[in-house]
């Protein structure tokens, strides 16, 4: 008879059980990479979920080695994440800055070739 009993693994157990390190597993955990869960000060695995995340990390069929890079999606947990640069940047160009400054500033020389 199989038992349905969840054994639980606290942060240092659980970091041994996948063989990282502790401090990789809580960003893990943080990210929503590893499930895991924090009911009060400390975290708690399942060993079930454990498994699941390592079974996740299995090549597929046919799939060729990655380096031993795991296949894992990066979430973004911002939500007002600003993008920089580009032709709508704010960003005033060098001249606009010696302007505002008062700075004077000479035109650049044009390029010649000979030819």
């Amino acid at each position: 008879m199989e038992s349905n009993r969840h054994v639980t693994l606290d942060l240092e157990q659980a970091a041994e059980f996948l063989h990282m390190s502790p401090a990789v597993l809580r960003q893990k955990a943080k990210a929503g990479l590893v499930r895991g869960a924090k009911p009060g000060k400390c975290w708690v695995f399942l060993q079930n979920d454990l498994a699941d995340y390592l079974r996740s990390l299995y090549l597929d069929a046919g799939q060729a080695p990655q380096s031993g890079l795991p296949r894992e999606v990066k979430r973004c947990h911002s939500l007002n994440a600003a993008i920089s640069g580009g032709r709508g940047s704010q960003h005033p160009t060098a001249s606009a800055y010696a302007n505002r400054l008062g700075l004077t500033t000479a035109s650049k020389p044009r390029s010649t070739t000979t030819g």
